[in-house]
């Protein structure tokens, strides 16, 4: 026998986690789904854990068998009778589970039951590709005989929920199969009547939904026949037959079912009254029914107070418009009351004006004048309240539009105009706020919003629309509007980009730009003529740009008021202007070359070439006036068509390349001319060079892949990871591969250890400290980081690049420099395969080769050989240009910068290659740690002497502060510090130490302890603004002060224990025969890391203790150190 041993079922910690496993998705989910094998083992401890009568996580489990029942229950042609055997598990589990009663409690049990009938009739209907599919119809079958067991015991009281609950399984099991339940209609009326507790509303929509679809179906079955048991079930043969019935409807039965379901609507809920008389409505049209019958029945709900019944009322009005005949003006003035009546919530008075406009434009489609006249009359009393939320005022303007388009108010007498034009100004009082708010506050564009559909209200974009252009642009509510948009940019000019948007609106739709270019025009005869000529004048530029944007007006008026404005920004021109003068000249010289876009030349020249040539002349910005004079001469040498060829920026001519500048003046020479050379040896005459040389020249660098399972993302260390479960699969006490073990969370490697919120007092003090300066570090991530600059210098030799590019004249003569070779527009990129972030190029304008060195430079022997410059050589920086290579760390650590250059020889060749790559070293990663703006310049040694103190605590393997989270600057990121330890013995003499401090470490030294030593340090003058502490005051301190965890560098001389075959005498090295003092550094690594260093100074020794937050720059720390005071 082939028999499987018995499944040793999971854990519920172990079903915790293989469900955050499917819920996480991705490849925690992927390795349970790929392994098919797997699937079924897990629908088989499922379905054995339900049964269980201990165990805790039942609806959970129920719920992980609902949601991934596409994988669980994968459908496929080699798997169906896998699938099937499935699904009559899961059903005969079902059936098990409602015939068994709860020992625990029946409240737990019912819950449990409800929620297992509704995702196992889930499972089946999502499952479900047809009734022909072998084996389905059997377990459709026993899972509606199961939910009919439950459904068949009316009355009784304390199980009505979980009858409820099976009626509403049984009713998606109709929609998704129709006519599923038709055979056992007459059992399901006979239910109907007598269930009397409140689970009758679902039994009752269950029996409307088989009648419905026995109507929509046109099934010939007697709803009164009950000779079919309930149990048994099986599916009606017109189901798997997939014919329909040929013999009609038994219309007098149906309509019997009917008169009976009529009388039950006090029993429902609002959200079953809509389901409901959505399924009535369509039977009473099929049934021929009298709709006179529902409008008695169901209008009076239009007076309730739920939008639900108000909401079926306007449906039925709209399904049966003659049946409500007369009724129109009753429900209008309802909808009306329900708006204007404050203790209705915001959302029923907002709908109640959104059907409301919806039952006026039905009422315009019916075109019954008086009927219509009467809505107009009572929409006008629409007026906003000043105390109405905002989006009740924009609905109320909406109706006011629509009042003022509808026929009875729009005609041509005088009255009717003053009505329009009174509602606009009268709409407008609630929203009046919009002049004294910002451009985008939301009043403002209710206001705005409004003038659009007062404006364009009579003229729809209909082709048939019978309003012609002069009508609408002779109405008194356009020349309303255009005084009231000129009186808002003469008061308040910062709402000009709104008008502006409006315009641009207005002139983007083909119908009405001509209602654009009028407004356009009435800017032009009313606002230049009245605008003050002052600085404020630039905020009205965007209008001006519409206007000379727009052929149809003639330029004179803003060309004149543009004269003006120049003449007022020559005159105000002083030492305090700043750059106002060249940024608003330049704006005037944006619109000039608008005009010159779209006017022709000699609609321009007089005006324009006088105020072009008084800003040549008399302008006070040396820019302006070079385009002035550019734009004068083009105006005066080119045609116009020629003209608007070179304005145009966006047209691309042949073998040249775009300018990113926005300026037109930015010419580049035709690329396709060029002749590019790509010579391999470049870097041999090239040189990019550090300016302050490295003190190790690191070749390797540590990098770390993720240790996250299926992670794509870069190896850098992250400050929060998200490990993947382990998840394994064994064999165990040598049962099958079928048997599953899931590795418990507690045993796995890289768990993260949980926030530990400490109150300690010394604790509580350390992480205000750590909060304080981490607030201050950008997150990389949403916000620029903090960048690190090397500063580098790039010189090329002349003669390699002469005989290589054929460029200059032969070398000779007294004047070297004329002979000099130049490169010109030179472009380095760089690029870094280490996490420097992006790099942005660096551009060089002009730069002179270096001389041989056999040169003299304008007769005077001035060697240009380059010695290093440790040897103390002087070199000329004219040959010499500065490069800056900015990176922003993503995690410190050395590396390489690839250098790529690009840039022009002086015979028009582009030169281009790689050059030799810039080395990145740890110390260029050392920063000073950031200050926090509120820290005044006297606290600021103190305030770096107790952050110390606080990294210090916090780097220790016995502070709790590593399982903290700190918030990162801009508050959306968090981070942590972990911190190690590390020590380094440097046997160097004291005064050689103290020279290598300052001459590189002085400005990270934050404290220096022990008289001797400051008194030695004191001396130099080069560390400066640091604490200074003898000895016995930092004793005193150490031992009053619990919070200062450093090791004591007072206890006397270092002793090292060699295990070598040495004598006992011989085994204690003395290093050192007095302490001299404590040097403290404090180094900020970016983006957030730091390295501690407490250096214990003796006369022949140094102690260097180590703690940093980045476990990985310590294996750069060491060569360091002895590069620093060894070498």
């Amino acid at each position: 026998m082939d028999d499987k041993p018995p499944l040793k079922l999971l854990s519920p910690q172990e079903w915790e986690s293989l469900i955050d496993d499917f819920q996480y998705g991705g490849a925690r989910r992927q390795k349970w789904t790929a392994a098919y094998a797997i699937l079924p083992s897990l629908v088989d401890q499922a379905l054995a854990s339900l049964l269980k009568r201990d165990f805790p996580l039942k609806l959970l489990l129920v719920l992980f068998l609902e949601e991934f029942s596409d994988s669980l229950f994968a459908d496929s042609d080699s798997d169906s009778d896998s699938r099937r055997s499935f699904l009559h598990r899961l059903v005969d589990t079902l059936r098990s589970l409602l015939q068994s009663t709860a020992p625990d409690g029946f409240a737990v049990s019912f819950s449990f039951k409800e929620q297992f009938m509704v995702s196992v009739t889930s499972i089946l209907i999502s499952l479900e590709t047809g009734l022909d599919r072998p084996g389905f119809v059997e377990e459709l079958e026993a899972l509606v005989e199961s939910l009919l067991t439950v459904v068949n015991r009316p009355n009784h009281g304390f199980d009505r929920q979980i009858r409820a609950v099976a009626c509403e399984c049984l009713r998606e099991l109709e929609k998704a199969f129709p006519c599923l339940l038709s055979d056992i209609a007459g059992h399901l009326w006979s239910l109907c009547q007598n269930e009397r507790t409140h689970a009758c509303q679902s039994y009752i929509l269950l029996f409307t939904s088989v009648i419905h679809n026995i109507v929509v179906e046109r099934v010939n079955v007697s709803i009164l026949n009950i000779s079919v048991p309930l149990a048994p079930f099986s599916v009606p043969q017109i189901l798997l037959s997939k014919e329909g019935s040929s013999a009609g409807l038994n219309y007098k039965e149906l309509r019997r079912a009917i008169a009976f379901l009529l009388e039950w609507p006090q029993v429902l809920t609002p959200s079953a009254m809509m389901e409901f008389l959505g399924m009535i409505m369509p039977m009473a049209l099929a049934l021929e029914l009298q709709t006179s019958m529902l409008k008695v029945q169901f209008f009076g709900m239009i007076y309730s107070f739920d939008p639900v019944l108000c909401h079926v009322v306007l449906t039925m009005y709209s399904q049966f418009l003659d049946a409500f005949d007369g009724q129109e003006g009753e429900i209008a003035r309802r909808l009306m009351l329900i708006s204007r009546e404050t203790q209705h919530s915001l959302v029923f008075r907002l709908l109640a004006l959104h059907w409301l406009l919806g039952f006026g434009e039905m009422l315009l489609k019916k075109g019954d004048g008086g009927k219509m006249k009467s809505f107009v009359e009572m929409g006008l009393k629409f007026y906003p309240s000043v105390f109405d939320p905002l989006a009740l005022k924009a609905m109320k303007l909406d109706m006011l539009a629509f009042c003022s388009v509808c026929p009875d108010v729009r005609n041509s007498n005088s009255e009717s105009d003053k009505l329009v034009v009174k509602l606009f100004q009268d709409g407008l009082i609630s929203v009046s706020a919009f002049k004294w708010l910002p451009a985008d506050s939301t009043e403002t564009a209710v206001a705005f919003r409004a003038f659009h559909k007062f404006l364009i209200g009579a003229s729809s974009h209909s082709n048939a629309d019978p309003s012609s252009t002069r009508t609408l642009m002779d109405s008194t509510i356009f020349h309303t509007l255009q005084g009231m948009l000129v009186d808002v940019m003469l008061e308040c000019q910062r709402l000009v980009p709104v008008i502006v948007a409006l315009i641009d609106r207005l002139l983007s739709c083909q119908k009405h730009r001509w209602l654009g270019e009028r407004l356009l025009q009435t800017f032009d005869e009313h606002l230049l003529s009245k605008v003050k000529v002052d600085y404020k004048l630039v905020s009205c530029f965007p209008i001006f740009d519409r206007i000379a944007e727009n052929d149809t007006i003639p330029p004179r008026r803003l060309l004149e008021l543009l004269t003006k404005f120049m003449v007022f920004l020559v005159e105000k021109h002083g030492p305090d202007t700043g750059l106002k003068s060249w940024s608003q000249g330049s704006k005037v010289l944006g619109i000039c070359r608008t005009l010159l876009m779209h006017h022709k030349s000699s609609r321009l020249f007089l005006r324009l070439s006088r105020l072009l040539a008084f800003a040549c002349l008399y302008f006070p910005d040396l820019e302006v006036r070079d385009n002035a004079r550019i734009y004068l001469r083009m105006l005066i040498c080119n045609p116009g068509k020629k003209l608007r060829d070179m304005l145009n920026l966006g047209e691309q001519f042949l073998g040249i390349s775009p300018s990113p500048a926005s300026s037109i003046f930015s010419v580049q020479s035709p690329r396709s001319t060029h002749n590019v050379k790509k010579p391999s040896n470049l870097s041999s005459y090239v040189h990019l060079e550090r300016l302050i040389p490295l003190l190790i020249k690191q070749s390797w660098s540590l990098s770390l892949s993720s240790l996250s399972i299926g992670n794509n993302k870069p190896g850098n260390l992250e400050d929060i990871r998200d490990p993947e479960p382990i998840v394994e699969e064994r064999e165990i006490d040598g049962s099958s591969s079928d048997t599953i073990q899931i590795i418990p969370e507690n045993e796995r490697i890289n768990k993260p250890r949980e926030p530990l919120r400490v109150m300690d007092s010394k604790i509580s003090e350390i992480l205000g400290r750590l909060r304080r300066h981490f607030s201050c570090i950008p997150d990389f991530r949403h916000m620029v980081g903090l960048k690190v600059r090397i500063s580098c210098s790039l010189r090329f030799e002349s003669e390699p690049f002469n005989c290589i590019w054929e460029v200059g004249p032969p070398f000779g003569g007294l004047d070297v420099i004329d002979s000099l070779p130049a490169i010109y527009a030179t472009v380095i990129k760089f690029s870094s395969s280490a996490p420097y972030g992006s790099i942005p190029s660096y551009r060089i304008p002009f730069l002179l080769g270096e001389p041989p060195a056999s040169g003299n430079i304008s007769g005077q022997g001035v060697s240009l050989d380059i010695v290093p410059i440790a040897n103390g050589s002087r070199e000329d920086k004219r040959f010499r240009a500065s490069v800056t290579v900015e990176l922003e760390p993503r995690e410190p650590t050395p590396g390489l910068v690839d250098v790529f250059i690009e840039t022009n020889a002086e015979n028009g060749q582009v030169v281009c290659g790689q050059l030799n790559s810039v080395m990145v070293g740890i110390e260029d990663m050392f920063l000073k740690a950031i200050v926090p703006p509120d820290v005044q310049e006297d606290e600021v040694p103190g305030y770096y002497a107790d952050l110390f103190n606080a990294l210090w605590e916090a780097c220790g393997t016995s502070c709790n502060t590593g399982r903290e989270i700190f918030l990162l600057k801009g508050g959306k990121g968090v981070t942590a510090i972990s911190g190690t330890r590390s020590v380094k013995l440097l046997e160097i003499a004291a005064p050689s130490l103290i020279q290598s401090m300052e001459r590189n470490l002085a400005p990270f030294v934050v404290s220096v302890i022990g008289e001797p030593l400051v008194n030695l340090v004191k001396d130099g003058g080069i560390i400066r603004d640091v604490i200074w502490e003898d000895a016995a005051s930092h004793d005193d301190d150490d031992k009053g002060d619990d919070a200062n965890a450093r090791d004591d560098f007072e206890r006397g001389p270092l002793h090292l224990t060699y295990f070598d075959e040495t004598t006992d005498r011989d085994s204690v090295v003395n290093i050192t025969k007095r302490n001299m003092g404590c040097f403290l550094v404090l180094i900020f690594l970016p983006p957030r890391f730091h390295l501690l260093f407490q250096m214990e100074v003796s006369n022949f020794s140094t102690l260097v203790r180590i703690r940093t937050d980045h476990w990985p720059c310590l294996a750069y720390i060491d060569d360091y150190l002895e590069a620093l005071f060894l070498a």
